[in-house]
């Protein structure tokens, strides 16, 4: 079943010259129980597709649906069963942290024992437990994106919505915050849509990546599919001495490109065991004198498709 299709995506913001355009007829579906990246550079429309996704602002045109639900006619409907975290939190500093998940848990209609129970397992799930009655206002940038997090899941929310879930974070609480998103998606079972920057996270946490540019959708697929359609495969580097013929190696199966200078072959290939022992086998009559390999990872395919 699909969580979430959007058919022709359009958003414009009015400057005070003229209107700029920052998404145009961006359409994907997502599936149910999937983790969906969208990436993207500054200024590609990331947020703003995230923000219309979660029904924080409408399209110009276009269509959203969610669980089969059209967002601009059943918002409230769609609103009971999402939620969305921000790379930036905000809540009232004067709170504590139990009440501000327990203000926000009102606001989504929980009261009595379920707003109790919600709230001490989010503190749980977010181990807040050593903070639960200390003020916003005194917390750490790690602390705040837990709160931020542990406020995204008190509705039980079917879809949550993940707007850079790391920004600012050190490289040691970004990866805590990692574990915490996967163990809250392995538990609940929910779909997981998240926007980042950051490569390693979004090669560990997605199924499937979407990729904006100038506001449209120029890339979609798993991180497997997006390199091979790139051509970024494995690299493998190799020094040598003697007689080789570039030619013999275009030619062997699962090699995507080869650069070759005197006595140094650069080659990118697909991973496979059967093309490496191929382009070691190519190699007969020449001495190896130094081999490399290099695995691509999604900083490749970043950059690729930002060019």
């Amino acid at each position: 079943m699909l969580a979430l299709r959007a058919e022709k995506i359009c958003k414009s913001f009015r400057g005070l010259f003229k209107k700029k355009e920052v998404l145009h007829e961006v359409s994907l579906s997502i599936e149910e129980g999937e983790v969906f990246g969208i990436l993207g550079p500054n200024g590609a429309g990331k947020t703003t597709l995230m923000s219309i996704f979660s029904t924080l602002i409408r399209p110009d045109e276009g269509r959203l649906e969610v669980f089969g639900l059209d967002a601009k006619k059943k918002t409230h409907a769609v609103r009971e069963r999402i939620n969305i975290s921000s790379g930036n939190p905000n809540f009232p500093w004067s709170l504590t942290v139990r009440e501000n998940l327990n203000h926000s848990a009102m606001l989504y209609g929980l009261y009595g024992r379920d707003l109790a129970r919600s709230v001490d397992e989010a503190i749980s799930a977010f181990e807040l437990e050593a903070h639960a009655d200390s003020k916003f206002e005194t917390l750490s940038t790690g602390t705040k994106q837990r709160v931020s997090l542990a406020k995204s899941i008190l509705n039980r929310p079917e879809i949550l919505f993940l707007d850079e879930p790391t920004s600012g974070l050190d490289p040691d609480m970004a990866l805590k915050t990692r574990a915490l998103i996967k163990k809250i998606y392995q538990e609940q079972e929910i779909t997981v849509v998240l926007t980042t920057h950051y490569m390693p996270e979004a090669e560990e946490l997605c199924d499937r990546i979407a990729f904006l540019r100038g506001g449209s959708l120029i890339a979609l697929g798993t991180p497997g599919e997006l390199k091979r359609a790139l051509k970024i495969g494995h690299r493998i580097f190799v020094q040598y001495e003697g007689d080789l013929d570039p030619m013999k190696l275009r030619i062997i199966p699962g090699v995507m490109d080869v650069r070759a200078s005197p006595g140094k072959v650069e080659m990118v290939f697909d991973h496979s065991e059967r093309a490496v022992s191929r382009i070691i086998k190519a190699f007969e009559g020449a001495d190896i004198l130094d081999i490399g390999i290099d695995q691509p990872d999604l900083e490749d395919v970043f950059l690729e498709l930002a060019r």
